[in-house]
């Protein structure tokens, strides 16, 4: 019996873990964006998108309960993909000037 809170524990501590990798990773993943949306060649559609995503993440008006973040990671995460997608295209997004790719990200 005393082996199952140590377990127990374990598991807690993987998951917090697991959650706040994903934490950092948004983090630096919002960094990236916030600088793609500096560009001049960036359309303003895509920073109102990004911003409004940003603002519904971290309002209080929710289309599901706050416990749950699927909506607002959700679409948080599709506003930081229009916007990378739309760098692409423009030629914004370092390294990639220029290069069409398919959906496997290969020429």
């Amino acid at each position: 019996m005393s082996e199952l809170p140590t377990v127990l524990l374990i598991v807690i501590a993987v998951a917090v873990l697991a959650m706040l990798g994903v934490v950092i990773a948004l983090v630096v993943k919002l960094w990236k964006v916030s600088k793609l949306l500096r560009s001049e060649e960036m359309p303003f559609s895509n920073k109102i998108v990004f911003y409004l995503s940003l603002l519904y993440t971290f309002s209080p008006v929710d289309l599901v309960p706050d416990p749950v973040y699927l909506d607002d990671i959700g679409l948080l995460v599709l506003a930081i993909r229009y916007v990378e997608n739309t760098a692409r295209k423009l030629g914004v997004l370092p390294g990639h000037r220029g290069q069409e790719t398919d959906a496997v990200g290969m020429r």
